[in-house]
């Protein structure tokens, strides 16, 4: 599932639940105490301990403008924000550490560490001033003379759409030229000149629930507006959302008196009427509103939950002149898009393709790979037609495919840039290099007109790539699970090194007894394919010992269990909980992304097979390599999927797991968001008996079959997975007359937020008393030393 970026309130937790008799004993070793210092020592592998003892490892990359960017650099004396010149290689200091930081605390009258400036965001004015931003807080800087910083204007907190609210409070999406600012006001979309802050009201026909570029998808909801500005800045292609029938999630907060109650539009599975929108443009200067010659259509995307995957409206794109668009509509199973055109002036539409697929369509992974190029009255169209993701070349006026523009094992993943004068296209893929990771990413670079790809990062590791504006160089970061970050800077023609931005350090991480993961490969439930993922191991592993396993979970279908195969000194609590004298083991299985079409679809319709097969295979398999792993005590974890693949293992394995620990799960989908479960899932099929095809992947239909020690833990605000779905499952057992444990936090959303180091001492708690067999210190605080 998602995870909303925003900050909850929390204070406390409840728990909850009866104990079971502990395991027998004869699964046990002999009970250890634990102490404060056995923590203590786990915890320092939490990423917040180790993460700041890897020198010179690149954190961000942001270009200027297309021949100099700033990043930031970072060893044992701090932070350092560093400035390159990409033409000649030539790096410095971005700006005087000391200086900036004086005048910073002058101008917030808060201190600051000249070593650990907290600068989000970086930008040089035409002045030569610094634009620095301070989280939501911009600062103008004049570092020439006397240091001195001023607070910019245009920060504010957000309110909700429908507030009649000052616009300069609302976020906003800025025209390419920088003079109008548009934001949502009353449920209708509004400009504010952003030299003299004059606000005009763009459309004023919107309504409560039927409003202009709102973004509100169910598990996702904010102020922002979703649209797109033509690139003269005088158009905008947005949408009016119709949310009138639309079903509604409610939350209840908690404090004394009257409940706070959060309500808000939530389609879910199965509904009749779910939120639609009508696609409009609208011309600004002079204030006329076009809609498209189309009916309403589903809030889909190609790739994501929403219409916007990432604040912004990607299937869209304008054409250079700002005279059409084209754009990608998705049907409400996501098994059929259409490429449509539209006027910008009249509105006519024109169909320009359709692909139907049997399970799902997506457009790339991780970004919209199409392309709209209506100066060669071409598009590029990406398809998994060949089992793997490709790039194919379109003519625009008739739909007829051109030919392929990449082919054969391994797929394109994300296009980062297409020059249509050089018919030249940049993307990342995987699996495209014989005897390599198939999850290492790679950048080529290929022709329109057909060839063989280019690669230009010929480096055995996973790739990260940062283009500057122009598409003549790019930052790249590469590393592997076990070998620590390059970053160069390359040219984009064929490649070649221009200069070595920083090589990462690990010397003072590995002196504090740190080692990384190990990578493994096991095969999977059909006996001939190969799986990959890492295990964590004590570093005072003992073979002639037998030790515990915790299997870490993330079924899928949108990402895996691993989560990237860059270098990361920590990768969630996995090595600090290995500390504690635990196996833990992370498998990506069959059905999650990444690989081939085929490997994608394995449980496309039924969910709640959740790769558990493939997850009792890999361990089984591993046991027999490795002695030292018990698997006579295996316990599984996970958040949000993984939480519903947790509850999932302990119903239908409950002799093979022990103990799980289910947070925040999707226990059945039909209390979650449409989109995402009608995706991997299907539409809701309800028989003349009342039997739905969404039956079998509800974990309270299992509950029955627990045996061993659950552990329930979600947040009682969470706007993304809603908790109704683990009281469900709280339901099923107390009616199956089973004991469990639960976990609920008052004030918390999807990801815990503040409560999350609480959250990771009683997953240590639960793992050390239940599968351990032994005793946990008594209420240790996590994080208490965290900077």
């Amino acid at each position: 599932m998602g995870v909303m970026n925003r900050k909850p309130r929390l204070t406390g937790a409840i728990i909850g639940g009866l104990m079971l008799a502990a395991l027998p004993a004869a699964a046990q070793e002999p009970g250890k105490v634990y102490t404060d210092a056995d923590y203590a020592r786990a915890e320092r592998f939490m990423g917040y301990n180790t993460t700041p003892l890897l020198d010179h490892a690149v954190s961000t990359v942001v270009w200027l403008d297309d021949r100099h960017f700033w990043f930031k650099d970072h060893d044992a004396a701090g932070d350092h924000f560093r400035r390159a010149d990409a033409a000649t290689g030539t790096i410095a200091d971005a700006f005087d550490h000391e200086a900036l930081a004086g005048a910073l605390a002058d101008a917030s009258g808060k201190p600051m560490d000249a070593a650990k400036l907290p600068v989000s965001g970086l930008e040089i004015t035409d002045d030569g001033r610094f634009d620095v931003a301070l989280g939501k807080q911009h600062y103008l800087c004049d570092l020439q003379g006397e240091p001195v910083c001023e607070a910019a204007s245009g920060t504010a907190t957000r309110k909700p759409a429908g507030d009649d609210a000052p616009g300069s409070n609302a976020p906003v999406v800025e025209s390419p030229d920088g003079r109008l600012a548009a934001f949502i006001r009353d449920w209708n979309l509004w400009v504010r000149d952003t030299a003299t802050g004059v606000e005009t009201p763009l459309t004023t026909d919107g309504t409560t629930d039927y409003g202009y570029a709102t973004d509100n998808a169910g598990w996702t909801h904010s102020d922002r507006p979703i649209l797109v500005w033509s690139p003269d800045s005088n158009r905008i292609a947005t949408f009016r959302q119709d949310q009138r029938r639309t079903s509604e999630m409610v939350l209840v907060g908690t404090r004394a008196g009257a409940p706070e109650v959060e309500r808000w539009k939530y389609p879910f599975v199965g509904d009749e009427h779910v939120t639609m929108i009508e696609r409009v443009i609208i011309d600004v200067p002079a204030r006329k509103l076009v809609r498209l010659d189309l009916p309403p259509e589903q809030h889909r995307s190609t790739l994501c939950d929403d219409v916007s995957c990432y604040g912004g409206w990607e299937d869209v794109q304008w054409a250079p002149d700002g005279a059409s668009i084209a754009f990608a509509s998705t049907s409400r199973d996501h098994k059929d898009t259409w490429l449509r055109v539209a006027d910008a002036a009249t509105g006519a539409v024109r169909t320009v393709y359709h692909e139907h697929v049997p399970t799902y369509f997506e457009s790339g992974n991780g970004r919209v790979n199409w392309k709209y190029l209506p100066g060669s009255n071409e598009f590029i169209w990406f398809s998994e037609r060949s089992d793997w993701g490709h790039l194919y070349l379109y003519d625009l006026a008739s739909g007829t495919l051109k030919h392929a523009i990449t082919a054969g094992e391994g797929n394109v993943t994300q296009v980062l840039r297409v020059d249509p004068d050089s018919r030249t296209v940049w993307f990342r893929g995987v699996g495209m290099e014989d005897g390599r990771n198939p999850y290492y990413q790679h950048f080529y670079k290929a022709s329109l007109d057909g060839g063989d790809a280019t690669l230009l990062t010929p480096e055995d590791a996973n790739h990260t790539v940062t283009l500057s504006p122009d598409g003549t160089y790019f930052v790249d970061s590469y590393s592997t699970p076990t070998v620590p970050p390059v970053t160069v800077l390359r040219a984009s023609d064929d490649g070649r090194t221009i200069a070595t931005v920083a090589s990462a350090d690990d010397s003072r991480l590995r002196a504090t007894g740190w080692v990384p993961p190990t990578p493994i490969t096991v095969t999977a439930r059909d006996g001939r394919t190969t799986l990959y993922g890492m295990m964590f191991t004590p570093t005072d592993l003992d073979p002639s010992k037998k030790y515990p396993v915790v299997n870490y979970i993330y079924p899928g279908p949108q990402t895996g269990s691993v989560r990237g195969r860059s270098f990361t000194a920590a990768r969630i609590d996995h090595q600090a909980l290995a500390e504690l004298g635990f196996v833990v083991v992370a498998i990506d299985g069959l059905g999650t992304p990444w690989r081939s079409k085929r490997f994608h679809d394995a449980f496309d319709g039924d969910i709640g097979d959740n790769t558990l097969p493939d997850q009792v295979a890999g361990l089984k398999q591993l046991a027999e390599r490795h002695p030292w792993m018990d698997l006579d005590r295996v316990g599984v974890w996970g958040h949000s999927g993984g939480g519903y693949a947790t509850a999932d293992a302990m119903f239908t394995y409950p002799d093979f797991y022990k103990v799980g620990i289910s947070e925040s799960g999707n226990h059945d989908n039909r209390v979650y968001e449409d989109d995402w479960a009608e995706k991997w899932q299907g539409l809701e099929v309800v028989d003349a008996e009342g039997n739905s095809n969404y039956d079998a992947q509800a974990n309270q239909a299992r509950a029955g079959n627990l045996k061993g020690k659950l552990l329930l833990a979600h947040g009682m605000m969470d706007d993304n997975v809603p908790p109704q779905n683990t009281l469900l499952v709280v339901d099923a057992l107390i009616k199956a007359n089973k004991d469990f444990d639960l976990l609920l936090f008052p004030h918390a959303r999807h990801g815990f937020g503040e409560d999350s180091d609480y959250m990771t001492r009683r997953r240590w708690d639960y793992f050390v008393e239940h599968l351990m067999g032994a005793t946990p210190p008594r209420q240790y605080r996590m994080g208490a030393g965290r900077d």
